[in-house]
Order: structure tokens, then C-alpha cells, then sequence
């Protein structure tokens, strides 16, 4: 396999020559480098993964309970595997969950060399354990990995090593009693290489941890104050629910990401400068940031999700809409990409896909004239999550819910999801995992 066929479609130049070599040097397997030469370096290699029990475990939490809530309970144990410039990637272990070690000087608390990312196993109603495209998750990181000059792998490794962490931890954490629920996997890698000096890591580490999750598509929405319904003291109550996320729209003076830039991978370094545009979004009452994008001001994500329209245009053509990848700015979700994938195949004749740049503007004016018909977000944590309201520079943009909670197609979408993530329907996409015991 070429690096050409693993790489996103966005990188070019300088960043793709770039990769290419990394993929070269630390997986040679995938692919020769230009001069037709191999690395001696050892590839990541699941066949060799160690086990060994936590002999201290812990409990798991209820659902819907503060410590799933708090996003931060693990279960009871984790998969690491180190990679250094002189051997490659050393035997990965299966291990007791606790606290990593590192120097200092780090590479990765220096020069944000992290990338990570998102997934879930699911519990499904059949009793089995299911990955939803694992295979997208592990192309995803590769190319996240070697746009910041982390080690190359080979693809199929990672989904083995994610597969031994759930099929030794999902029966415990996810029991069969509970179909229908899930955990959230967060894959990550860091540059270890206890080094300053701007320059590529010599070291690295992989692993791999389970977390308890929060479903954050519950359809009930935000809490708001109704002014029409008081407390015995007469102050506003603030149990009433307004259904649908509530976006507040970026201002010029901030952006997530840029053309030519890395927005379209998983690294930490997307993220943590847009924490201080969340904060100030959900002190003001909304959900989420819908990230614009220059002097049109241009619709990019909502948050750290995708973003989609369902309008009809001036000419009737009824049109689910996102933004392209091309230019480097969008992260190609996997959720993003199965919901594209789905309307094309089972909606065709009704709901054409369009992958082009929209802005505010267009979908003000869709609003105004009527021709909006939903909006909804997509990704990993969020799932499909219907969107009721956008805050644009003084407006409030409202977004239609056809039953009250959701769109109509964001509905069906997240049901055709859901089945195949939860067994109801048998798709490729739906990889069982099987369960296993470790020995005392």
C-alpha cells in the first residue's frame, strides 16, 4: 500500500513529501522510500502484545452518574506502546490503567506533538461488542501522526491493538445487561523524546485508554429560563428544556483553522486554542462555537463536529450541504463521512449531497425565505445532534424542528446509525469484537 492511498486527499507539496518519508522510514512495509531503499526499523506489531492483570480493579460507575459525567473514570486497563528513532516500535503491552512518565523536556510539552482519536464501542442489543469503522480511524490517525512528525504504523496493527483493550475490558465496563450503552475510546500518541530544540521527536508512545461517556445527543437540548413559569419566590424557573443545540457563531477574531493549515488532522493543537471561544459560548448560554472562516464568513464545523444543512435551493432542489475537505480547514469525521455515504445510497432520488463552501449569509437568507429545513452537527461524542438555534452578529437564527426535538433527516440518519452501531442491522461497518477473560 502506497502512502498516497493512506494520506488525506488535502495534503500536497511540501507537508505530503514530508509525510510520505515518514511513513517510509518508520512503517516501510506500507511503502519504499524514493530511493527504493527500506527501513530496518522494528513496525507495530500487535502479535506481540503482553497482558498483564490489574489486580486492583475498580468499580463501574452508574449510568448517567456524576463519574460519567465527569468524563475522567477509565477502565481498568490501558494498551502502551513505545517507538524510539533507534528500534522502532518496541512490543506493546496491555497494562493496568494509571499515570504515564515523562521528562520535562518532553517533546510533546513543548511542541504539541499529540494527536489522538475518537471512538466508541457499543454494547449491542444482541449482547455482542461492535467498533463502527475502525479501519477510518486508524487512516485518520496515520496521517494526523505523520503531519507532526510522529511514526508511521501500519493501519490494521491499531485496529488489533483497540480490538485486545475491548474485547479484556468490555464485558466488565459495558455488560450485557446494559444494551444499547457504550464507552469511548481515545487512542493517542505523543512525542516522548526528552529533548528541547524545535526538531522531530526521537521517541514516541501510543496508547490507548476506555472512558466512561456521556450521551451528548440527547434531543431534550439546553436548560433555559422560562419567564412564564415561577419558583413559590416568584423567580423565573429553569427547568424548561429548548430542545436542538444552540450555536453562537465565531467573530473575525478568531479562528479554529485556515487553508494550508492542519485542521483537517486530530492533533491536540486544533484544539486547545478554541477552548477559550467554548468557555465564553457556554458562560452566554450556548452550546457549542460554529467556527466561520474569512471576510464572507464561511461555515467550517460546529465546535469539534461537523456541520450540515438540509435547504432547498432557488431551484428546488432539496440538498443536504457541507463543507468540502479540500482546503485543508475541515476534519473529514468518520460520522461525516458514513452520514455522506448513507444519504447517497438510500436517499439519492430525494436528498442530493453537496460538498461545497457556504457562509452565514446563505443560510440566513435560506431561513428568511423559507427554504431551510434542518441543520445538525455529527462526530463521535455528539453523534447526529439537531441544531435549533445559530447567534449570528445580533440575530437569532431559528432553525426548524420538524417533531419538535429533531429534523426529519437528522432523525433517520441517526437511526440508520444507530442499528448498524448497535447490531440492529448487519453491516460491514459493525465490527464484533469478540470477549476475552485474562487468566489470574
Amino acid at each position: 500500500m502506497s502512502p498516497s492511498a493512506i494520506l488525506p486527499e488535502t495534503t500536497r507539496g511540501l507537508a505530503n513529501a514530508a509525510m510520505k518519508n515518514t511513513i517510509a522510514r518508520t512503517a516501510p512495509s506500507l511503502k519504499s522510500t524514493t530511493n527504493g531503499t527500506y527501513s530496518s526499523l522494528a513496525e507495530l506489531d500487535a502479535g506481540k502484545l503482553t497482558y498483564t492483570r490489574n489486580l486492583n480493579p475498580k468499580s463501574v460507575p452508574e449510568p448517567d452518574s456524576p463519574e460519567v459525567w465527569s468524563q475522567s473514570v477509565c477502565s481498568d486497563h490501558m494498551i502502551t506502546c513505545t517507538w524510539t528513532s533507534a528500534a522502532g516500535w518496541h512490543a506493546p503491552r496491555l497494562q493496568p490503567y494509571g499515570p504515564l512518565s515523562l521528562m520535562p523536556t518532553a517533546s510533546v510539552l513543548h511542541y504539541a506533538t499529540e494527536c489522538f482519536e475518537g471512538m466508541k464501542v457499543y454494547r449491542g442489543f444482541d449482547g455482542r461488542l461492535r467498533l463502527f469503522r475502525p479501519d477510518c480511524n486508524a487512516r485518520r490517525m496515520l496521517g494526523s501522526a505523520t503531519r507532526i512528525a510522529l511514526p508511521a504504523f501500519i493501519p490494521e496493527e491499531f485496529e488489533k491493538l483497540v480490538m485486545a483493550l475491548v474485547s479484556v475490558d468490555g464485558e466488565k465496563w459495558l455488560p450485557k445487561s446494559r444494551p444499547g450503552s457504550f464507552l469511548y475510546i481515545r487512542p493517542t500518541m505523543i512525542g516522548t523524546g526528552a529533548a528541547l530544540g524545535v526538531q522531530r521527536p526521537k521517541e514516541a508512545l501510543f496508547y490507548v485508554m476506555l472512558c466512561c461517556f456521556p450521551p451528548f445527543d440527547d434531543p431534550r437540548g439546553t436548560v433555559t429560563a422560562d419567564p412564564t413559569h415561577t419558583t413559590d419566590a416568584g423567580i423565573p424557573a429553569a427547568a424548561t428544556r429548548k430542545p436542538g443545540l444552540r450555536l453562537l457563531a465565531s467573530k473575525d477574531d478568531m479562528v479554529r483553522a485556515w487553508p494550508g493549515g492542519f485542521g483537517y488532522a486530530k492533533v491536540g493543537a486544533n484544539y486547545g486554542p478554541s477552548l477559550i471561544a467554548q468557555g465564553e459560548a457556554r458562560e452566554r448560554g450556548y452550546d457549542q462555537i460554529l467556527w466561520l472562516l474569512g471576510k464572507d464568513s464561511e461555515i467550517t464545523e460546529a465546535g469539534a463536529s461537523n456541520f450540515f444543512v438540509v435547504w432547498r435551493s432557488r431551484e428546488g432542489q432539496l440538498q443536504l450541504v457541507t463543507a468540502p475537505l479540500g482546503d485543508k480547514v475541515i476534519l473529514e469525521g468518520i460520522t461525516r463521512r458514513s452520514v455522506l455515504e448513507l444519504v447517497r445510497e438510500r436517499l439519492g432520488e430525494e436528498l442530493e449531497c453537496v460538498e461545497r463552501k457556504f457562509t452565514m449569509n446563505d443560510l440566513a437568507l435560506a431561513v428568511e425565505e423559507g427554504r431551510l429545513v434542518e441543520a445538525f452537527s455529527s462526530g463521535t461524542a455528539f453523534f447526529i445532534s439537531p441544531v435549533s438555534e445559530i447567534h449570528y452578529r445580533g440575530m437569532d437564527l431559528d432553525i426548524p424542528l420538524e417533531n419538535g426535538v429533531s429534523g426529519k433527516y437528522a432523525a433517520l440518519i441517526k437511526s440508520w446509525l444507530r442499528n448498524i452501531m448497535y447490531g440492529k442491522e448487519d453491516h460491514s461497518w459493525g465490527v464484533v469484537v469478540e470477549e476475552k477473560c485474562l487468566e489470574d
